[in-house]
């Protein structure tokens, strides 16, 4: 989860071990991650070293609570972050109680069907 790495107003970049730490994630999930989304795009250093920036975990914390919190697929993600860069949880929400009160009204339909 996040701590107090980030709340650093004076630091810009971050080390992927930092990332790791701050997201609960390992290092080479960090870096497959790399691979499949394109919105993560830490910039790398003259030896390779990656340097996160606060906009870079914000993205991985968008990533993980789409795929390993709501259980989503990575292209299922990988789209979703594609179309719509901000509010992209508020739309995953919404979606999901929709979809909780269709069942909940199926269920009502189907109980008064029965009466």
């Amino acid at each position: 989860m996040e701590n107090d790495l980030l709340n650093d107003d004076k630091k810009l970049f971050y080390s992927i071990s930092e990332v790791s730490q701050i997201t609960d994630l390992t290092e080479t999930l960090l870096r497959y991650w790399e691979k499949e989304f394109p919105q993560l795009a830490p910039k790398k250093g003259a030896r390779g070293i990656r340097r996160y920036t606060k906009a870079d975990i914000e993205v991985v914390i968008s990533i993980k609570e789409l795929v390993k919190v709501r259980g989503m697929k990575l292209a299922a993600a990988r789209e979703l972050l594609k179309q719509n860069k901000k509010g992209t949880a508020n739309n995953v929400e919404v979606l999901q109680k929709l979809r909780a009160i269709r069942e909940e009204l199926v269920a009502m339909k189907q109980a008064l069907g029965d009466m």
